[in-house]
């Protein structure tokens, strides 16, 4: 390995443009850590949070953005079994996957599905560790059971939709646009709700009610999930594109006998990420390498323009994941 790497920084709190190229030393893996070169990272809405000023890196992480990656094993630390120099890897990220080298605990690798490239691969760990954390583990989404998912179209949307629906979950999910319906749809969603001429309450209703909802809009939404779920519902809340205050009535939670609970993935404990880790590799991994279950892919953007890639992502434009090509 060299001594110094190609990065992108966050010069200042702001919008994309304060995104610049930069040179940093490369990271040396610590205790139980590997390094990776890295192929391609992903973008990911957290990024964006960071990079305004809204999302601080846990104690020890990288200041550069980037939570997921994908590469070759360059360095491998002490106390790591397992996992060797030149295997071929995506991992989850305490941060820095906008480099050309990231360190990362060896624990949160995995191998690349068979019949993936690198540059889908990059597109995995955040929203698989998400969506199986949130939907299967916290959820508890069963056969049968009536689901929605909010921002069908998005990274997080497109894995739930193709996850649930290979679980025997009844998939619902709104997207904002018709073309953003029809993909959600092709991807195994029962019904897709264009929110923007559709209330979603009132066709979940129609249906019994949704038995898990996956929210990351927040805001107004919130009490409507409420309102559109049925008895003994689960509401999982993982973002607030629209903010985290509202008036809620919490009588309809006791009458229905709901559940409403939430997560973010990267300051939980590195041993809790592990569990997911070993999770997906035993029951997602396999129907990736059926090709029952793939990552959408939107867009590629070289590293230096990781600024337009932020850009792409928070217009809303976007199906699927976005990547930067780093080596």
């Amino acid at each position: 390995m060299t001594e110094m790497m190609r990065a992108v920084e966050i010069t200042k709190p702001g919008g994309p443009e304060v995104l610049q190229l930069c040179q940093r030393p490369v990271p040396q893996p610590g205790h139980g850590e590997v390094v990776i070169k890295v192929a391609y990272a992903g973008v990911n809405r957290p990024d964006a949070l960071q990079r305004a000023g809204a999302y601080d890196p846990p104690k020890g992480a990288s200041d550069l953005p980037g939570l997921e990656a994908s590469g070759e094993v360059a360095a491998v630390g002490a106390g790591v079994s397992g996992i060797s120099e030149g295997d071929l890897v995506c991992a989850l990220l305490p941060g820095g996957g906008y480099a050309e080298y990231v360190a990362t605990p060896a624990a949160h690798c995995l191998a690349v599905p068979e019949g993936l490239d690198l540059k889908q691969a990059a597109c995995l760990p955040e929203t698989f560790f998400t969506v199986w954390s949130n939907v299967f583990t916290r959820g508890g989404l069963k056969a049968g059971e009536r689901f929605l998912v909010h921002g069908g179209s998005s990274g997080i949307g497109t894995t739930a939709i193709q996850l649930a629906r290979e679980f025997g979950a009844r998939v619902f999910a709104t997207a904002g646009s018709e073309e953003k319906c029809q993909a959600c749809l092709k991807l195994g969603a029962e019904r897709a709700i264009n929110y923007r001429d559709e209330d979603f309450v009132k066709v979940m209703r129609e249906e019994g009610g949704a038995d898990l909802v996956l929210d990351m809009v927040g805001g107004d939404y919130i009490p409507r999930n409420v309102k559109a779920m049925a008895e003994d519902g689960r509401l999982v809340q993982i973002a607030f594109l629209q903010g985290p205050k509202v008036e809620l009535n919490f009588a309809l939670m006791m009458v229905k006998r709901l559940t409403l609970t939430g997560s973010t993935l990267r300051p939980q404990s590195d041993l809790a990420k592990a569990q997911i880790a070993q999770d997906l590799a035993e029951a997602v991994w396999p129907l990736i390498e059926a090709g029952k279950v793939a990552p959408v892919m939107d867009s590629e953007f070289a590293l230096e323009d990781a600024a337009a890639a932020h850009a792409r992502m928070e217009s809303s434009g976007h199906i699927g994941k976005i990547v930067l090509k780093v080596g």
